[in-house]
């Protein structure tokens, strides 16, 4: 099975925690990582597992305008013209499972508001795949780092994927 990772990361926390996911789905067959400005039509080709994450800005995926903000306040990302939410708006129907995930502030731990719940409603909405599994990995502050033990957690969560899709038959 043919896993794409595609991620939206601002200030490097997303990317490490898509990159510590990728690391757990090897052995499930290869993986491809890429930063969703990137991604070409024909990477979504054969995939039987997509995993789409990104931060959660203002309760929510990010927007152009909290992107523009974000490097406004210091962070080296400068893609700021296309984010996950932008991205899955263009996708195809497809029946391929999909899992999504976030990074969140812990502080905001009890508040609504998830950049995976909102791109899971994306994906279901627009039927572009199946979605299997949504998860939030945990920054300190809004520039991050991450939580200590949050890769660790990533890996694991990128190796229970694996027990729950079934690769479909070709």
């Amino acid at each position: 099975m043919r896993s794409l990772v595609v991620f939206e990361s601002m200030w490097g926390n997303t990317e490490k925690v898509a990159r510590a996911v990728a690391g757990g789905l090897e052995g499930g067959g290869p993986v491809l990582v890429l930063e969703v400005s990137s991604v070409k039509p024909h990477d979504l080709e054969g995939i039987g597992l997509l995993l789409v994450g990104g931060p959660t800005h203002a309760f929510s995926m990010s927007r152009k305008t909290t992107r523009d903000d974000a490097v406004n306040r210091g962070a080296p990302w400068t893609s700021t013209q296309i984010g996950i939410r932008d991205w899955l708006d263009g996708l195809p129907e497809a029946q391929v499972p999909v899992a999504t995930f976030d990074t969140r502030v812990e502080k905001t731990k009890h508040l609504p508001g998830s950049a995976a719940k909102k791109a899971a409603k994306k994906v279901r909405r627009h039927h572009a795949g199946r979605v299997v599994a949504t998860e939030s990995f945990w920054v300190d502050d809004y520039e991050g780092p991450l939580l200590d033990g949050e890769l660790e957690r990533a890996t694991e969560w990128g190796r229970s994927l694996l027990g729950i899709v079934v690769p479909a038959a070709h």
